[in-house]
């Protein structure tokens, strides 16, 4: 489109839950608001406590300390903004701030797909080769899976965020979503956009799909492992070392696989914004909650 046929947008207008009566919006800040205090509270009392007890300088608590870690900084990218729509109707998001948000939201995003397959791998050695565990899982190695874990994003975060925000974006600038991801961001483009769509496609199956497959190939060999134990407390006690972080991948994928793999014409902006809530908000708080009530020693320290 010629230049002069669009207006240069230096901000954008987070429409978020502005549909709603409010009262409505009034009962969602508080809700949330409690929940950004207990994600704080939470992941930091676990990076503090694995970090304070000399019983859980093991390599699993060195990757949960990570996690936690991880997750503080995915709310503050998103919530804080978030709470600010709903309680001042400070709707507006300067362009900058926008490219800055989507920039660390793909970073932790990418990040925690590969951390999560790293405590996968360390589950699976644990429980497939007990006896190798402490050798194999050194501080050396737990440091290059964590470095692997978190260098991903970078690129991925810095690729699609410049590029997507080199386009020229005309006509209205209502993002209609409660933060700035691609999908509405994308939409408010004036230019053709099928490369970096089959782009993003690619980045998907790359970041998400691939940890992922490594993470169900992990947990395949450690259900063959458990399954080959005789007594039934050994399987028991076998299958509790990686009850929560199962849970915790569980509740990450299925979210995150109902909003970017349902077809488009089942995917409305309300619904949309509803499920992101589940990854971006609740997740986050039930991490720590699931690994101090379903682990004895995080219990105790």
């Amino acid at each position: 489109m010629a230049e002069g046929n669009w207006t240069r947008v230096n901000e954008f207008i987070l429409m978020s839950f502005s549909s709603l009566p409010t009262e409505i919006q009034s009962l969602l800040f508080l809700t949330f608001l409690f929940i950004y205090l207990v994600t704080l509270l939470g992941n930091s009392l676990i990076i503090l406590v694995t970090l304070a007890d000399p019983m859980l300088h093991s390599p699993m608590y060195f990757f949960l300390r990570n996690l936690s870690f991880l997750e503080i900084g995915f709310n503050l990218v998103i919530v804080p903004k978030m709470l600010g729509t709903l309680v001042a109707q400070n709707t507006t998001i300067s362009f900058l701030g926008c490219a800055t948000q989507m920039y660390f939201f793909f970073f932790f995003g990418v990040s925690e797909c590969f951390l999560l397959a790293s405590m996968a791998y360390d589950r699976y050695v644990a429980i497939c080769s007990p006896l190798h565990y402490p050798v194999i899982m050194n501080p050396r190695t737990r440091a290059k899976l964590a470095a692997v874990s978190w260098f991903p994003g970078i690129p991925v975060a810095t690729v699609q965020t410049t590029w997507l925000f080199n386009f020229p974006f005309c006509g209205s600038n209502k993002v209609n979503h409660f933060f700035c991801d691609s999908p509405p961001v994308l939409s408010l483009v004036c230019a053709d956009t099928a490369l970096f769509e089959i782009y993003a496609i690619i980045g998907t199956i790359l970041f998400v799909v691939i940890p992922c497959l490594l993470i169900l190939c992990s947990y395949t060999r450690i259900a063959a492992a458990i399954l080959k134990i005789p007594s039934t407390k050994g399987k028991h006690k076998a299958f509790s070392t990686c009850s929560s972080h199962l849970l915790v991948v569980s509740l990450f994928y299925v979210s995150l696989s109902l909003i970017y793999f349902r077809p488009k014409s089942n995917n409305s902006p309300e619904s949309k914004k509803v499920l992101s809530l589940s990854y971006t908000v609740v997740t986050p708080m039930l991490n720590p909650i699931i690994y101090s009530l379903r682990n004895n020693e995080v219990k105790n320290a």
